[in-house]
């Protein structure tokens, strides 16, 4: 008797918590309104930084036309290559890689002051890992201050080194004269503000 009393007690306890957690029709349909409602705001801003995205490209493609760079989407990244932009062992900007850095500075200053650059320096795998990563880093330093002293916001330039890192070499395990294209840096666009 004790254990029907026990479950019948167990059963209105149990009724009783489904009516404390009913949602009337009228708070259900205004909480789906308000995510339709952002999800309809997140849509446009999505096509908005799609389409300065889509701008950034055509700006740069025009103005790196005649310079040795490529340039590539990824994953809502911007990704600008310039290959051989230092001599063996050094981390000294060569002058005629300032023209082009000169114009990337300026079609950011000029259309998109807001987005975020991280200079991401490379080296040949000559030397010792630890080395190539200092290199790299000197290599993104020098660069970072070249795009500074360009009028960039020093807060929206980052650098950082890859080193001699396998995967991101452009001439595999190649050093010298041939590992010429491994010694770059590239400028990634990472962030587009709405």
């Amino acid at each position: 008797m004790n254990r029907v009393k026990a479950l019948i007690a167990l059963g209105l306890a149990l009724a009783l918590t489904a009516c404390a957690q009913y949602v009337k029709r009228d708070e259900f349909d205004s909480t789906i309104a308000g995510l339709k409602s952002a999800d309809a705001e997140l849509g446009a801003q999505l096509a908005m930084m799609q389409r300065q995205f889509s701008e950034l490209t055509d700006d740069l493609q025009v103005k790196f036309e005649n310079y040795n760079a490529r340039i590539a989407q990824l994953q809502g990244r911007l990704r600008v290559d310039m290959t051989a932009h230092f001599e063996y062992d050094d981390a000294t900007l060569r002058e005629e890689d300032k023209d082009a850095l000169a114009d990337f500075s300026d079609v950011l200053k000029e259309y998109h002051p807001n987005i975020i650059v991280t200079v991401e320096g490379f080296t040949d795998p000559a030397g010792s890992a630890e080395y190539n990563q200092w290199l790299g880093m000197e290599r993104a330093k020098a660069v970072r201050a070249y795009l500074v002293e360009s009028g960039l916001a020093a807060d929206k330039v980052r650098a950082v080194s890859y080193g001699e890192d396998s995967n991101r070499q452009i001439a595999s395990g190649a050093w010298g004269d041939e590992g010429a294209a491994n010694r770059r840096v590239a400028l990634v666009i990472d962030y587009i503000p709405g």
